[in-house]
């Protein structure tokens, strides 16, 4: 089947946004398992500026960047069943979503739940599995538990801290980088929001000294260090990130062993690599989130699939809020 040439954002260096070029390419047919998708959004991420800047997840150039996208289903390859031709669906996909149509296994492509329209649909296959697996299945939230979420203002931020209060959390702390990124944070239900200046004296006060039971940290480096020290007796940190771009560091004996800390890791791209199976396990029950209302996650800027390099302008200059879409054909 030849699907002829669609529009795509593709870099063929690494570098600033600049390198996001506009391109017309042979649309993709989809092979064994594989499921070719008319892409309507694509929710933008900070792994894909990522990926432009520094080649992360990168296999080779050129490369057409993009995590997560909602479409309709253009065609099935051979041995896909559940799917049909015209419906719709979201999808996490290891890159390609820059584009018209994509072509992604099928393991990790999710009907679109009722009542759910595809703009919204784009904003989900990363951000809230991550916020549900984060609070429940690595986290292990046990309720009156205190989170603490750097990056509150952001994507899964903005997720992430709804997540924790269905899951019974006595307080959720969020961390961010701007007096407005504070209020934005607090009028989405965190409790208190702190600047990352001082949020870990912020902590004490705010538990009388006590600290809190779960960090969620995607920044990394030198801000994951002092999230340790956040911590309550026998607290866990989670790292799913390091947008900080900082050298990553030893941590051993002296740091966990006094007060019984624990760290983990997450990553949602693992899991749509070695573990779809998983992924669509924890997908289905984060998705039932938003279908009942439980939580939501505002898009607060939208962009052309041309104007692609400045979404990444926005979202690189650390001032967005919420999550930014790409609409292709929405």
């Amino acid at each position: 089947m030849e699907f002829g040439v669609m529009r795509a954002i593709q870099i063929s260096e690494l570098g600033g946004p600049e390198v996001l070029r506009a391109v017309e390419l042979d649309a993709p047919d989809p092979g064994p398992g594989e499921v070719a998708i008319d892409i309507a959004y694509v929710g933008v991420n900070f792994a894909d500026l990522q990926a432009r800047s520094v080649g992360y997840r990168v296999t080779e150039l050129p490369f057409v960047p993009g995590l997560e996208l909602s479409g309709r289903v253009r065609a099935l390859g051979a041995g896909v069943d559940g799917l049909a031709v015209g419906q719709s669906v979201a999808a996490i996909t290891e890159g390609g979503a820059y584009a018209e149509v994509a072509v992604v296994n099928a393991a990790t492509v999710f009907p679109v739940p009722d009542g759910v329209d595809l703009r919204t649909a784009a904003t989900l296959p990363t951000v809230l599995p991550t916020a549900y697996a984060l609070v429940n299945t690595v986290g292990k939230l046990q309720p009156g538990e205190t989170v603490l979420v750097q990056a509150a203002a952001g994507g899964v931020g903005t997720v992430v801290g709804q997540v924790a209060k269905l899951a019974g959390a006595g307080a959720v702390y969020g961390v961010v980088s701007s007096e407005a990124k504070a209020e934005y944070a607090r009028k989405l239900g965190y409790d208190d929001a702190f600047l990352a200046e001082t949020f870990t004296a912020d902590v004490q006060e705010a538990t009388n000294g006590r600290g809190v039971d779960i960090v969620l940290d995607p920044v990394g480096g030198q801000t994951l260090r002092r999230g340790l020290e956040a911590l309550a007796m026998f607290g866990r940190l989670i790292s799913y990130g390091n947008a900080s771009g900082e050298p990553g560091w030893q941590i051993g004996q002296p740091e966990l062993y006094p007060r019984g800390l624990s760290i983990s890791g997450f990553s949602i791209l693992g899991l749509t690599a070695d573990a779809p199976k998983v992924l669509r396990e924890i997908a289905d029950r984060a998705f039932r989130l938003v279908t009942t209302g439980q939580v939501e996650l505002p898009i607060t800027a939208e962009f052309p699939l041309a104007e692609a390099a400045e979404a990444h302008r926005l979202m690189g200059g650390r001032t967005s809020t919420g999550k930014l879409v790409l609409a292709v054909n929405g």
